[in-house]
């Protein structure tokens, strides 16, 4: 394994992806970044690697992985506040290609990350992210083939993150089924759109049949109070974007937002929250607005100054916080 030498981060990894992908014909980037995209908006289940050389790979971790790595670290850091003691020492990243996951898994618990196994069946992927590691993580890189006939060691904390989309139903469930089997926690992750909270809820479902209680983002294990179809619950993670990211992407902004979705599901000891906001907090005179999911179902709730200290941390939350703080001042 690698021995990490700096400390991981999104400005560390920012920096490696730089370095590594510094030369990059800009054409032949944004005509692998075009495939790719089609692939991900696609319906249609890949049953194999969408990244299929090592040009799709750098294009992959130049237009993916800080988003990637954003969403993942905000629905870890839901993890964390639910399970503030909790700390993996063994991490399995399935289907994690250039280790994005692992990236955010070692920043979340920084000061002694988990050791980490990747597992992706794209070679080419697990290449570029051994390299883009290499004195960052302490992490193993291996090939095997995602989905339902996929066995995992037994371990603390398994990611799933942007997969489930490239599998089949059957394989899904059989993804799920095993990584609820070996690991304590489960941490899966995937676009902030309907069809992605879809393969989320029914993740969530399968995860709580096997035994496991929902950290988050969820304030309960019951059923979700989102009736199908009318709605769908996902977050916002803000990216910020290199020069190089702009360039692959076309972009002239400094920053884009990512929607994810997400659960994370536990056999050990949880607190999780006592109501989440639930959509961007809407600020007017006087009067902060939060819609919530609380343990009785969905609601909102208006904060005003007569509320005190309330309200002024009111106009701080962020759209994905857990509502009321655990210090109201």
């Amino acid at each position: 394994m690698n021995a990490p030498v700096s400390p991981p981060s999104a400005d560390s990894l920012r920096a490696a992806l730089a370095g590594l992908l510094d030369g990059l014909p800009p054409t032949q980037a944004a005509k692998a970044v075009e495939r790719l995209i089609a692939n991900y908006r696609g319906t249609t289940p890949t049953d194999a690697p969408v990244l299929r050389d090592r040009s799709d790979v750098a294009a992959y971790a130049a237009y993916r992985m800080p988003a990637t790595f954003e969403a993942v670290r905000g629905a870890l850091g839901a993890l964390c506040a639910a399970m503030p003691d909790w700390e993996p020492r063994t991490h399995t990243d399935v289907g994690g290609g250039t280790g994005a996951a692992s990236w955010a898994v070692a920043e979340a618990w920084e000061e002694a990350p988990p050791r980490t196994t990747v597992l992706d069946w794209a070679e080419p992927a697990l290449a570029l992210g051994r390299e883009l590691a290499a004195g960052t993580l302490d992490a193993e890189w291996r090939t095997a083939r995602i989905g339902g006939g996929l066995r995992l060691a037994d371990t603390d904390l398994v990611t799933v993150s942007y997969v489930l989309k490239e599998l089949t139903e059957a394989d899904r469930a059989a993804l799920v089924a095993e990584a609820a089997r070996a690991a304590r926690t489960v941490v899966i992750v995937e676009p902030g759109t309907p069809d992605g909270y879809e393969r989320i809820i029914a993740a969530r479902t399968l995860l709580v049949d096997a035994g496991f209680t929902v950290a988050a983002p969820c304030p309960h294990s019951g059923a979700c109070p989102i009736e199908p179809g009318t709605d769908w619950c996902h977050f916002s993670a803000r990216v910020s974007r290199s020069s190089l990211h702009r360039k692959v992407k076309g972009g002239s902004l400094p920053y884009e937002d990512e929607k994810y979705s997400y659960v994370a599901a536990t056999r050990e000891p949880a607190a999780p929250t006592v109501s989440r906001i639930t959509r961007r907090p809407q600020i007017r005179k006087g009067l902060v607005l939060l819609e919530l999911c609380g343990p009785e179902g969905l609601g909102r709730e208006n904060v005003t100054k007569r509320h005190g200290p309330l309200y002024k941390q009111a106009r701080d939350a962020e759209w994905g916080d857990s509502w009321p703080p655990d210090d109201e001042g």
